[in-house]
């Protein structure tokens, strides 16, 4: 209940946003009408229509965002129509006519619509349903948590209400304002006369809503400005309303380096980890010091299947010590913990220690199992992997880190845990603890020895001055292209120079997605001004089998001796599968760089930037 009601007042906070200026017009168009038969149905089919659309567009991928774009375009043209008729009456005379019949008049004449019965009703519907389609609210703390939610828990009953209730708040808002504007309208019509001068402003301003729209103002200046009108109480309401849910086991402190999805939406200070190694979630137990019982490990239900092994099940693992490691492939902090948890696994495979990766998709390519099967391979991976597309055993363990390891003795409970990279050591002795407590004779002492490379070789920690940064606008921070992101929509961006610390910026014709940008024209670019050792790239091909060229420079160099394990000396390198690119690693002193890296083929697509 709680959820629904937070939910409900994030809607109604969307009044004081300027995201909600477009559509302003749309609804005070009908403010001369009998709020229950126009209003209130126009304001009941916007929310209604978002909260489907939302929910598609959350759960469905790039398929459902492409339909909604051909509706929003649709819908366009219906509004142009509706302001059309508004500014010039003699043109609505004409094109509503055939109308009657159906009930769909979207012009004057209100005593002829209300005398036709429903055709009022019908026709404010219609229009809600338009301005369903057209309205892209900034997806603040409350619609991030509830946007990304429905990510992690699929299509369902609840995430379509949370959508409708978030939706419902907004329409109140604009109810309570329409009521309002009704009053001033029939008092400047009795005061002024002018009741026709005012329809025809209506149309017009409609008119400039619309392009407004079809250009990206909607989505690209107005979002910007509206980061910091509503974020703060936003964040109010959900600390208040809706406390930051802790995992199942334990409560959790201090930093990991990456958050899960809901938590970066519930707080944006989570979607870039601490620039160093991620740090331990709790006091560490002393070395040979009991370690408590966190809780009961829950069961390892719900995967879409398994890689390495058959479906394992507690009662199979019962009296065997049991790492479950979350990560995801493309995730830089989970491909260097990997080695080291590999190791374990064959180190103490004979002695009763079972090793479970649980991989658990951050981006949407990462749910095709063909590609998890291609990364265990290419990472050697040997142990079981349970594919964790829907989140099943995510959320069974409470669970809110890519990487996160969870320690379970032979009884089936968890001792220990840590959350990030780093403290490998003592995660080992954890292991040699709980196996010694299995009464496992001869356990094998000593540490292991990883010397990993490339792009799973240790973070150079002390150096590393930025933080993993998103390129798709769901969780993008630091853009500087001229004239800021234009959401889902094909743009040419030109990059702001000289680039500050830490900011980024396109050039060329891109479409910036919530997960992703896209190439749509050979030659464009990405560049950052970064601090730190490596430099890696989350990118694929728009298409699958696909090649895409690239050329790396720094400081408008190639690269040399300091290219990464993805390009040559000369910066060139090659898309090939949608995974992580290590692009630079530098041989020298650290210090600020800008990367630049040039795509010589269309059909890129790059996801996030992280650093080691």
């Amino acid at each position: 209940m709680i959820l629904f009601l937070l939910a409900y007042l994030g809607g109604v906070l969307t009044i004081v946003s300027p995201c909600i200026l477009p559509i302003l017009p749309f609804v005070f168009a009908r403010a001369d009408k009998p709020f229950v038969r126009s209003g209130l149905p126009m304001l009941a089919g916007m929310a209604v229509t978002f909260a489907l659309i939302a929910t598609l567009a959350a759960v469905g991928g790039g398929w459902a965002v492409r339909v909604n774009q051909y509706g929003r375009w649709a819908a366009l043209a219906l509004m142009a129509f509706f302001g059309l008729t508004l500014l010039i009456p003699s043109l609505a005379d004409r094109l509503t006519r055939p109308l009657v019949a159906l009930g769909g008049r979207l012009s004057q004449r209100a005593d002829a619509q209300e005398a036709a019965g429903g055709s009022t009703v019908l026709a404010s519907a219609l229009l809600g349903v338009a301005t369903g389609l057209l309205w892209a609210p900034c997806a603040g703390p409350v619609l991030g948590l509830i946007l990304t939610g429905a990510a992690l828990q699929g299509a369902n009953a609840q995430t379509t209400l949370l959508l409708v209730a978030f939706a419902a708040g907004a329409a109140t808002s604009l109810g309570l304002a329409l009521l309002v504007g009704g009053k001033v309208y029939a008092v400047m019509k009795r005061s002024l006369g002018a009741s026709e001068w005012i329809r025809r402003g209506a149309g017009a301003v409609i008119l400039v809503a619309v392009a407004a729209i079809a250009l990206g103002v909607d989505t690209g200046f107005l979002t910007r400005v509206s980061q910091t009108s509503t974020a703060a109480l936003e964040q109010g309401l959900v600390n208040r309303l809706h406390p930051q849910r802790e995992s199942v086991l334990l409560p959790a402190s201090g930093d990991a380096m990456s958050g899960s999805p809901a938590m970066m939406a519930a707080n944006p200070a989570m979607m870039s980890g601490a620039p160093g190694g991620a740090m331990m979630m709790r006091a560490k137990p002393g070395q040979g010091e009991a370690l408590p019982v966190e809780g009961a490990a829950p069961p390892l239900d719900g995967a879409v299947t398994w890689l390495n092994s058959p479906p394992l099940t507690k009662a199979q693992l019962k009296g065997k010590v049991v790492i479950v490691d979350f990560w995801t492939y493309s995730c830089i902090n989970c491909l260097r913990s990997i080695p080291y948890v590999r190791a374990w696994a064959e180190k103490y495979k004979d002695q009763g220690l079972v090793v479970i990766g649980v991989h658990a998709p951050e981006f949407a390519f990462e749910k095709d199992v063909k590609n998890v099967r291609k990364a265990v391979a290419d990472l050697k991976i040997g142990y079981p992997v349970a594919v964790d597309n829907n989140y099943a055993i995510w959320r069974a363990f409470g669970n809110q880190y890519w990487p996160a390891h969870y320690f379970i003795d032979a009884q089936g409970r968890v001792r220990h845990h840590h959350f990030g990279e780093g403290d490998y050591d003592q995660s080992e002795r954890v292991i040699q603890q709980l196996l010694a407590e299995a009464g496992r004779a001869g356990v094998e002492g000593g540490l292991v020895a990883v010397k990993a490379t490339g792009a799973q070789a240790p973070s150079n920690g002390k150096d590393v001055g930025s933080p993993e940064t998103y390129v798709g606008y769901g969780r993008a921070e630091n853009f500087a292209s001229a004239g800021g992101a234009m959401h889902d929509a094909r743009h040419v961006y030109a990059l702001a120079e000289p680039l500050k610390l830490n900011a980024w910026g396109l050039a060329g014709d891109w479409t910036i997605g919530a997960e992703q940008a896209g190439l749509n024209v050979a030659g464009g670019k990405i560049a950052y001004r970064f601090h730190a050792r490596d430099l890696h790239l989350v990118l694929g091909p728009a298409a699958n089998g696909a090649r895409v060229r690239f050329q790396v420079t720094l400081d408008g160099k190639p690269p040399g001796a300091d290219h990464g394990m993805d390009t040559d000396a000369a910066g060139n390198g090659v898309i090939t599968g949608q995974r992580l690119y290590q692009l630079v690693r530098q041989k020298g002193a650290i210090d600020d760089r800008t990367f630049e890296i040039r795509f010589l083929d269309a059909g890129a697509q790059a996801y996030a930037l992280t650093f080691g």
